[in-house]
């Protein structure tokens, strides 16, 4: 429905302004879902890396988990409003979102995570996710060579495992002392990270075949898949006990007892492909996977106050 504002002469009629109200009514609840799409993962982020400074035996830094958060969201959200034409068909609550306003606010928020974490020393770890989407996505091409990270059989979960584990590592380790603490928290959150992003594969296992798409659960099998994700996890957490051992990395009973059993939990649950998700799985595949930092870290501070 539009609404005119019209001047009117002797013997003819101009239109001054058109609004078009209901076009801008039809995009503002998909703009909301897609700005709002990524406010979980973000938070989980900024939380994993205040898990990094603990497990490293540094005190957490606010403002640089702030930083991470806004960074985190700005690259995922810039990522769904790239795809969300595409991904219509799974995301039809996207389906007419403005990406100009999803490109704004995420310049903005990235912008201010990179000029907290610039004045911390880290702006190079600020622009990885970035340098390695556009790898990921775009490729670097110079006569010859050709740079480009996208590739099936798992190259896209390897390069969110090294990429936010880095990001995650690098930021909390700056303040370590020595290097070998940054690089166990890197291979912990990347073997998790690359479980977690593999996981998502296995409800699109139908629609990935059919589109030729190269995904692990469609290469290896289902059940293949499903016991390397469970072989890594156990890697991952048997690697963090013997370093907690021998005292490289702080002892956080909390963090890796729930790490170990709602990683076992969620690989069992939702390795699995699925024709509909209904509401009720999602809300517990937030809560068990994106929401694990946030259980982890509210569970902690529950039972350092119990104990003090």
């Amino acid at each position: 429905m539009s609404s005119n504002c019209t001047i009117n002469h002797p013997g003819h009629s101009a239109n001054k302004y058109d609004y078009n109200y209901s076009e801008l009514g039809s995009s503002l609840a998909p703009t909301l879902n897609l700005l709002k799409s990524s406010v979980l993962v973000s938070f989980s982020g900024a939380l994993r890396i205040h898990i990094a400074f603990l497990l490293m035996h540094i005190s957490s830094v606010f403002y640089n988990c702030l930083a991470g958060g806004l960074i985190i969201y700005a690259v995922y959200t810039l990522d769904r409003a790239m795809d969300v034409e595409e991904d219509a068909a799974n995301r039809p609550e996207l389906k007419g979102a403005s990406k100009k306003t999803a490109l704004i606010v995420s310049l903005i928020c990235f912008l201010i995570g990179a000029a907290i974490l610039s004045a911390n020393g880290l702006i190079m770890i600020a622009f990885l996710p970035l340098v390695t989407g556009y790898l990921y996505t775009k490729g670097i091409k110079v006569g010859k060579f050709n740079l480009r990270l996208k590739g099936g059989m798992g190259m896209k979960n390897l390069v969110v495992g090294i990429t936010w584990g880095a990001f995650i590592a690098g930021i909390a380790g700056i303040y370590a002392a020595s290097i070998v603490a940054p690089l166990i928290v890197f291979l912990y959150f990347g073997m998790k990270l690359f479980i977690n992003s593999t996981i998502y594969d296995f409800k699109d296992i139908k629609g990935d075949t059919m589109a030729g798409i190269k995904t692990l659960p469609v290469v290896l099998g289902k059940q293949r898949a499903k016991i390397l994700l469970f072989t890594l996890h156990l890697l991952a957490h048997s690697m963090l006990l013997m370093f907690i051992m021998t005292e490289m990395i702080a002892f956080e009973p909390i963090i890796l007892g729930y790490s170990f059993i709602i990683g076992l939990l969620y690989i069992k649950n939702f390795a699995e492909q699925v024709e509909i998700e209904t509401n009720k799985r999602l809300t517990k595949r937030l809560f068990m996977i994106d929401g694990e930092s946030t259980s982890i870290v509210g569970l902690r501070t529950i039972v350092n106050g119990l104990i003090v």
